[in-house]
């Protein structure tokens, strides 16, 4: 009797925990609105200072918590598809096969643009060459020996500039020789700080965003002009080229969205496409996707009314 007691008592216990444990995940649901509670959202963290900006000022306006976790574009990818609701930032779009893998988990992402990001090559300011052409740094990660560059620097093997720069030079892998990795943005801006002939490849906003500890570097390394391959022209990565399609190697930027509710993926996202947050990317100098309005007031002055 004593142990059908027990087995009883102990059944209870467990339905018990069973339905508080599911009431947690209901209302901790219920609990996240557009505006208001705590999620994650994975971030290519070549875009983590302007992201980092837009996090601050949305917890600043809203009672919500971001937790921004930056990794490489190949680890944000396998964390957005494999964590249920998750949020990403990202330098491109979903391709067609990952668009496959979410159709086959029934979930629908909704994909925010939100703004034009370019690659940046910087060089030591003690260089003579301010100016590199395209064709030159696609043939060095072909494996080809180009005379002006000595090496070329990334971020890290699976970052977003190591795919965009391997997708330009149609190759699978990068060449064993000449080109070097780091664990981010910031290594590589402190190793072309300190070696003539090195080429960093970093995301513009890591140049235009420093934290206060790099700035000493970043005032301290050359963005090189590049030509494309098309025309004989070099060009800055300007807010005014990357709008006028000038430079060769923008990028455009995205949230994905794969919450499936009406929660702080979509808060966060309309709040980075809406005027507020397009304006944090104009002031940052990327470019946003619509270029926020500005308000005039005209005053009459005494002579007007003469």
């Amino acid at each position: 009797m004593k142990n059908s007691s027990k087995i009883l008592f102990f059944t209870f216990f467990v339905l018990l925990a069973f339905f508080y444990s599911c009431n947690q995940g209901t209302t901790s649901k219920k609990e996240e609105t557009i505006l208001k509670g705590s999620t994650s959202i994975f971030v290519d963290e070549t875009l983590t200072p302007i992201m980092e900006e837009q996090v601050a000022v949305f917890e600043n306006e809203y009672e919500a918590k971001i937790k921004l976790i930056s990794k490489s574009e190949a680890e944000t990818v396998n964390s957005l598809i494999n964590e249920k609701g998750a949020i990403a930032i990202l330098s491109r779009n979903l391709t067609q096969e990952e668009l496959n893998i979410f159709k086959q988990k029934k979930i629908n992402p909704k994909i925010t643009p939100f703004a034009t990001d370019a690659v940046a090559f910087i060089a030591n300011k003690n260089s003579k060459d301010s100016l590199i052409a395209l064709k030159d740094v696609i043939s060095f990660m072909q494996g080809k020996s180009i005379a002006n560059i000595k090496g070329l620097v990334f971020d890290n093997l699976n970052s977003s500039t190591v795919r965009y720069l391997k997708d330009l030079a149609g190759i699978q892998e990068i060449p064993q020789k000449g080109v070097f990795s780091f664990k981010n943005n910031d290594e590589v801006i402190r190793h072309v700080y300190e070696n003539d002939g090195m080429i960093g490849i970093v995301g513009v906003n890591w140049l235009s965003q420093p934290k206060p500890a790099m700035q000493k570097y970043v005032d301290n390394v050359a963005t090189l002009s590049v030509k494309g391959l098309n025309g004989d022209n070099y060009f800055l990565p300007s807010q005014n080229n990357i709008a006028e399609k000038k430079y060769p190697l923008a990028r455009d930027l995205y949230i994905i969205n794969c919450q499936g509710f009406s929660g702080l993926g979509m808060g966060f996202a309309s709040f980075v496409g809406g005027d507020v947050g397009q304006r944090i990317i104009l002031k940052s100098g990327l470019l946003p996707i619509r270029i926020p309005t500005r308000k005039f007031t005209i005053v009459k002055s005494q002579n007007d009314k003469k």
